[in-house]
């Protein structure tokens, strides 16, 4: 494997920090690092806000269900799918952007993921670590409220970024026959390989925690998805702007 490939697989979530402060040039280089990433027609609709100010870090640290690295990271990154920048292209060429479209609303959605996916392995490649905040989306509208997110914004996630503390073993992931399909999508095999994983899984969470956790993946999806998940996004991208159709 080319030492691309390796950096990729060493991937794992960082949480807990050194105090070495991350130099706003490296910042800004891994953040145009991320800038190169695929976009759909060239839209780039994605902002990056970069939120310094640490009364600010603490309360997205509370909105995000009291996650205390994202208050202590020596950088955070909000990611958000931007379609108000398009809406202004569309009024200097003297047109009205059509609203509500879910495809351009994915098309943010994706372009936003690429990019801080590019800015995490940028910033892993320089020897910093990162943790994706989803729980940003706990409670959207303070978010938006706080950071001054106008309507047809959305914030898609966070990033903590920093040098890394400790670095955790890798968690694996699912076997490769069980994403990847030949032709259609079968699942003709799938039930022993998700019984294996479960068991890898279960082993992982052992060793790691010293026998305080021995969840396997099944039943760790299972509790996440017994609920529905963030009801309130719906209605909160209806008021933002997303009027979907």
């Amino acid at each position: 494997m080319n030492d691309t490939i390796q950096l990729l697989r060493r991937h794992t979530s960082v949480r807990h920090f050194t105090s070495q402060t991350v130099p706003d040039e490296l910042v800004r280089a891994v953040v145009e690092a991320g800038q190169w990433a695929s976009t759909s027609n060239h839209i780039q609709a994605y902002t990056i806000i970069h939120v310094r100010d640490q009364a600010k870090k603490d309360r997205l640290a509370h909105l995000a269900g009291d996650q205390t690295y994202v208050a202590d990271c020596p950088v955070f990154l909000v990611f958000c799918a931007d379609l108000k920048r398009l809406e202004t292209a569309c009024a200097l060429n003297n047109t009205t952007m059509e609203s509500g479209s879910s495809e351009t609303f994915l098309l943010a959605t994706i372009d936003a993921t690429l990019v801080a996916q590019n800015v995490m392995i940028a910033a892993e490649s320089l020897g910093l670590g990162g943790v994706y905040i989803g729980g940003l989306r706990n409670r959207p509208r303070e978010v938006c409220d706080l950071l001054r997110i106008p309507e047809q914004v959305y914030p898609v996630f966070g990033m903590c970024l920093g040098y890394p503390a400790h670095l955790n073993a890798g968690k694996p992931r699912l076997p490769l026959a069980l994403v990847l399909k030949e032709d259609s999508y079968d699942t003709s095999g799938d039930a022993p390989l998700l019984a294996q994983y479960d068991q890898e899984i279960s082993d992982y969470y052992k060793k790691r925690s010293a026998g305080k956790r021995s969840n396997t993946w099944s039943q760790g999806v299972t509790a996440m998805l017994k609920d529905k998940q963030r009801p309130h996004m719906r209605q909160f991208l209806d008021e933002q702007g997303f009027h979907l159709k």
